[in-house]
């Protein structure tokens, strides 16, 4: 086998994306020196998947959308690591017929389970398509960010029915299915026999704060939300909720 570069990913990190790069760089310097095999469920047009085939690794890129793995070819192809991304058109739900069992040493899962028709058994493919001792990246909606900005807003009947709601969603016109909290997510994952090891919010305050104010100070944005990431309550009202979870051996 080719062993991987040492190499980790050299994205464009931003306020929006740090706290989840910060945990799979740790994951990739625990496996330096080697290639890992890794599946990105809705992985769209390659924001995580040309970066991490960029660092030396393989990288299955499952989605619904032809337009956004023709996105993902052209990307893989403009980095020249073309050869290490591969696009297979599927949605979450079809996942257990799509990927090999025990075949993965880290997945990916971001923006996936809030729109699938079963988020359980979409968790349970991730845990049978992982090696023993593999890792899921679970990234999903937050349900405390929904009712805290639709209230920021001035829409507070919508809040009200987001809190009400027991999947968190607004109504029928709701684009999502479902949002969650980070206990129900985690418990979710362990429901599959995953074990939880950390749990951070993405973007804390870059979803509540003045566009004005992002723009004249990125980097103390991006600073700060790595700082509030992983604390109660900050975590929890973000936009977003990071849980990253492993296989047992």
């Amino acid at each position: 086998m080719e062993i991987a570069s040492t190499r980790t990913p050299g994205p464009l990190v931003t306020a929006r994306t740090a706290a989840v790069w910060a945990v799979l760089r740790r994951e990739v310097e625990r496996n330096a020196g080697r290639e890992l095999t890794v599946i990105d469920v809705g992985g769209g047009t390659g924001g995580f998947a040309v970066p991490l085939a960029e660092a030396g690794h393989t990288v299955t890129v499952v989605d619904a959308s032809p337009d956004a793995l023709a996105a993902l070819t052209r990307r893989a192809t403009d980095a020249g690591v073309a050869g290490r991304v591969r696009a297979v058109q599927g949605d979450g739900d079809a996942l257990a017929s799509l990927v090999e069992p025990a075949s993965a040493d880290l997945i990916l899962c971001h923006a996936v389970l809030e729109v699938v028709d079963d988020p359980a058994s979409v968790v349970a493919a991730i845990a049978a398509a992982l090696r023993p001792g593999g890792a899921v990246s679970l990234l999903v909606a937050s349900k405390a960010a929904a009712i805290l900005g639709r209230a920021i807003n001035g829409h507070l009947r919508s809040a009200a029915a987001v809190a009400a709601d027991p999947e968190g969603r607004a109504g029928a016109r709701d684009t999502l299915r479902r949002r969650f909290d980070a206990e129900g997510a985690a418990s979710l994952l362990r429901s599959a026999g995953l074990e939880p090891e950390e749990t951070h919010g993405v973007r804390v305050l870059a979803d509540l704060l003045p566009a004005a104010v992002v723009e004249q100070d990125p980097q103390g944005l991006l600073s700060l939300e790595l700082e509030l990431s992983s604390r109660p309550p900050f975590r929890d009202i973000a936009s977003q909720l990071h849980v990253f979870a492993r296989r047992p051996l």
